[in-house]
């Protein structure tokens, strides 16, 4: 569960950008799923919610998770993300992962296995 400003808005961002269904959708509790049972994310807004910075300084709001997402394009995923909202961060702690920002200020990675055929 992610907590954001707007459940919805960020659940839109990451039905688009996974090309997974609604689940579940209320105004502040939106669940989305990839359609075959193995999981879904849910979002909750919070009105106190505060995004984390990446990479977090002394006496900033820390990241508490990350989602990881395996791409067969990582070139192509990236500009996919940026074109729905996210952000490329500044900080890039892997040459074969692009870890971006979601509009709610969560950080995801893109990257691609080197061992699945692409």
């Amino acid at each position: 569960m992610l907590d954001c400003a707007d459940a919805g808005a960020l659940a839109a961002f990451y039905l688009h950008l996974l090309g997974w269904r609604i689940r579940s959708e209320e105004p502040d509790w939106v669940t989305i799923e990839p359609g075959d049972g193995s999981g879904y994310l849910a979002f909750q807004t919070n009105d106190t919610y505060v995004p984390p910075v990446w990479p977090a300084g002394p006496g900033e709001q820390q990241m508490q998770f990350h989602l990881d997402f395996e791409v067969r394009d990582l070139p192509a995923a990236v500009e996919d993300a940026l074109a729905l909202g996210a952000r490329l961060a500044d900080f890039q702690p892997q040459d074969d992962v692009r870890t971006l920002i979601d509009p709610a200020g969560h950080v995801f990675d893109l990257w691609l296995n080197p061992d699945e055929p692409g």
